[in-house]
This record gives C-alpha cells, sequence and structure tokens, in this order.
C-alpha cells in the first residue's frame, strides 16, 4: 500500500474524529497542526485505525508516530 492510499483510507476517520478540523490531511500532520488531538483523541485515533487496517499498535509503536507518514512502516 502506498502513502497515499494510507492516507486515503485515513482521511474519512481523521475528518470523523476531528471533525472541526478542515485543513489538508497529508502525510506531514502532527498533533501540533490540530487543536483537537490530544492523548484522548490520539488514543481514539489509534484503536480506529487499528480497525480499518485490522492492525494493533503496541505501545512502543505508538510512542514512535511522530506523523501520518510514520504509519507506513
Amino acid at each position: 500500500m502506498t502513502r497515499d492510499e494510507v492516507i486515503a483510507r485515513i482521511e474519512p476517520i481523521f475528518r470523523d474524529l476531528f471533525d472541526e478540523y478542515d485543513g489538508p490531511v497529508v502525510a506531514s500532520l502532527t498533533a501540533a497542526d490540530v487543536e483537537q488531538w490530544d492523548s484522548l483523541a490520539n488514543v481514539q485515533l489509534m484503536v480506529m485505525v487499528e480497525r480499518a487496517f485490522g492492525a494493533r499498535f503496541s505501545t512502543n509503536d505508538v510512542i514512535d508516530l511522530g506523523n501520518l507518514a510514520s504509519w507506513r512502516r
């Protein structure tokens, strides 16, 4: 799966969770770019992405994520 394909699958999840954010959903996007993206929202996002992709993130995986592009490992 390409980075663009990953972002395309994440974008609807992201838009649902961060409904006040109307900027672009790009690979370089970080929590600092989205006012609603706090620690609780981060956990919610991880769970939603896990479900969408049928994946599981370890605690270390979540800690290592710096931006949306990091999810394409």
